[in-house]
């Protein structure tokens, strides 16, 4: 899954940042409207996210190859994909030799990472802010790749990521950056506080509300000791090499290509 780039102007000293895609738009907190229907319905235009999804600066060319380049190694390793939507994280982890297990929230997205990966896959209907169907120490890494910041609380879902992962295990997370609050604050917004903030996305004729909650960077890292982990990596990358030839606006305004978007941790469970 995905949150969405932010918009293109900051201020002086961040930098020129990726632009807000014309099928997203910022839905003020209180207006109602599909706020009343649910949030963050991705059965409901799955296909065209995918697709999105597919070749995208944000996810093909700059998240997922940090969450590989921070994967590593991992030849033999069964790593559970927390929140795989249509699995192109996974697929990628098991060419690289893992065996890998998935879950998503959403029905669509998983039939989508299954056409992908093959009926034996081992994909699960569930969803992080409860019990997962998985054994204690079940796996040796854990990606939760644009994940966490759907989530309000990390406490209990952290806890279940922890119990699955062996001991010495790793997470590998990717969130958004608390930064974003800052270049593009809510009215009234609060860096230290725990907010949230909605958008509206369209995709292939259907418009979802898509909620997601901002906190700064000591809340995440609290959060991750209290639940027993140890941070051995903070990571702020910039987009894969390739980026450079698809995507030269990019680099025409910023010679480095990076900018300001997502947070990457590895975590080490004690």
């Amino acid at each position: 899954m995905t949150s969405a780039p932010q918009s293109s102007a900051g201020p002086a000293g961040t930098g020129p940042r990726v632009a807000r895609p014309s099928w997203i738009r910022p839905v003020p907190e209180g207006s109602g409207g599909l706020a009343e229907r649910g949030a963050n319905d991705y059965d409901s235009f799955a296909e065209a996210y995918s697709a999105e999804n597919e070749s995208s600066l944000i996810n093909a060319y700059y998240e997922r190859p940090a969450m590989l380049d921070l994967a590593g190694d991992v030849v033999g390793r069964r790593i559970l994909d927390a929140g795989c939507g249509s699995g192109p994280l996974s697929a990628a982890l098991r060419e690289r030799g893992a065996a890998v297990t998935g879950f998503d929230s959403s029905a669509e997205m998983l039939e989508l990472a299954r056409r992908r990966l093959g009926e034996d896959a081992d994909l699960h209907l569930a969803d992080l802010s409860g019990p997962l169907p998985f054994p204690d120490a079940a796996f040796d890494d854990v990606v939760a790749s644009l994940v966490l910041h759907y989530l309000e609380d990390w406490t209990a879902p952290l806890a279940e990521l922890r119990r699955v992962l062996a001991p010495g295990g790793r997470l590998i997370v990717s969130v958004e950056h608390p930064a974003t609050g800052l270049v593009m604050p809510a009215p009234g917004g609060d860096y230290f506080a725990t907010s949230r903030y909605s958008e509206e996305w369209t995709l292939g004729g259907h418009t979802a509300l898509m909620t997601f909650w901002r906190r700064p960077l000591h809340a995440m890292t609290d959060a991750f000791t209290a639940a027993g982990f140890r941070i051995n990596v903070i990571s702020e990358p910039p987009p894969s090499p390739d980026a450079r030839e698809l995507f030269p606006d990019l680099f025409t305004k910023r010679p480095s290509g990076a900018f300001v978007c997502f947070l990457f941790f590895v975590l080490q469970a004690d």
